[in-house]
């Protein structure tokens, strides 16, 4: 279950005392670290929590080790990501103050020349307490990485199907009820092509159909439970050409907005910030980086082009910058200008006002 690992500092009598305060215990709000209980950093991974102290400590990432970790009874502090997820809320739900820091800020916070290990990660966000905050479990996360998920599963079961309607029929756009009768195998409306492979590709084409239909009514449902989720009074839904659902894919990818303390950060964050390369009085601007979420980019990029004119702080950028710029660049352009409009707003907390 697990593996015996001796903490390095010692003390005459024995191990360190678990129990022990952290030099930061004294920097914090009272009720994360109570006097006679310890802050505990832990690294996470998909198989092992790595706990900056204890006798053992390495425990496997499943009920068992969770269980003790518990007999410390300690404030936890662990980095984020999706395998911190599960061991976080049980911890919170056994009464446990779990706090959380990001894997960059973690990263920024290692030493220029220095050891990289587990241990040295957990030890560090040990210290890392002022930089933490607390974890509190967001459902519309989950429900908006499932709704992405399943987007994705469309595009690529639509554009498979596409292929084998080629192979068949002049014939390859997609409608509901196209799909509906192709799901049943009803091909007595198509116009096909009686090659060798006809019969083989169109049990493909039945069988692409009924799953690209079921794929698009799951898509819908959670549609649904996400808007439910977006609160009607929340301060995104003031910006034009934002509804409930990209609100809702905005307030789900990114989380807290305070952790951006500057719209360009938010920029970056969605990957849409420009690449500019200078040498000497030599200016070359290379496009976006596209090192961010590209989720978020590719929204913000839809949302720009399908409604800029209904927002009058886009439109009067692309009045005047249409002349100079065409195309994608454009579009791109007023897609990062939306970005720094949603943090303003979100950050701020206040109702979009046009400028």
């Amino acid at each position: 279950m697990v593996e015996s690992k001796t903490e390095a500092k010692s003390s005459e009598v024995g191990v360190t005392d678990p129990y022990r305060r952290t030099e930061h215990c004294g920097k914090i709000h009272a009720y994360r670290c109570d006097k006679g209980v310890g802050v505990i950093g832990i690294d996470i991974s998909k198989d092992h929590l790595i706990t900056s102290r204890g006798r053992v400590r390495r425990y496997e990432n499943n009920k068992r080790g969770y269980e003790e970790i518990l007999k410390m009874k300690p404030c936890t502090i662990e980095p984020t990501g999706v395998y911190a997820i599960r061991p976080c809320q049980y911890f919170k739900e056994k009464g446990i103050k779990v706090l959380q820091v990001s894997p960059n800020m973690l990263s920024r916070e290692k030493e220029f020349r220095g050891k990289k290990t587990d241990f040295y990660d957990a030890e560090k966000l040990e210290n890392m307490v002022d930089k933490a905050k607390e974890y509190e479990y967001n459902p519309l996360r989950e429900l908006v990485t499932l709704y992405l998920f399943l987007k994705d599963i469309e595009v690529k079961y639509k554009n498979r199907l596409k292929r084998a309607l080629f192979l068949v029929s002049d014939n390859d756009k997609i409608s509901k009820e196209r799909l509906e009768k192709l799901a049943k195998g009803d091909f007595t409306q198509e116009e096909l092509y009686n090659l060798e492979y006809t019969p083989i590709v169109l049990e493909e084409i039945k069988v692409l159909a009924k799953t690209l239909l079921e794929t698009q009514e799951k898509l819908e449902e959670v549609r649904r439970m996400i808007e439910e989720q977006v609160p009607q009074d929340h301060v995104l839904l003031t910006i034009p050409g934002v509804g409930r659902l990209a609100a809702g894919i905005i307030i789900g990818i990114v989380g807290d907005v305070k952790r951006f303390p500057k719209p360009e950060s938010f920029v970056a964050y969605c990957g849409l910030d420009p690449v500019v390369e200078r040498s000497g009085k030599v200016v070359v601007s290379k496009g976006i980086s596209k090192r961010g979420n590209k989720y978020l980019r590719s929204l913000f990029y839809f949302l720009a082009e399908m409604n800029y004119s209904k927002n009058p702080t886009l439109l009067k950028f692309y009045e005047a910058h249409k002349d100079r710029l065409q195309g994608k660049k454009l579009f791109t352009a007023l897609a990062r200008k939306l970005a720094r409009i949603v943090w303003s707003v979100w950050y701020n907390n206040k109702p979009y006002e046009p400028k």
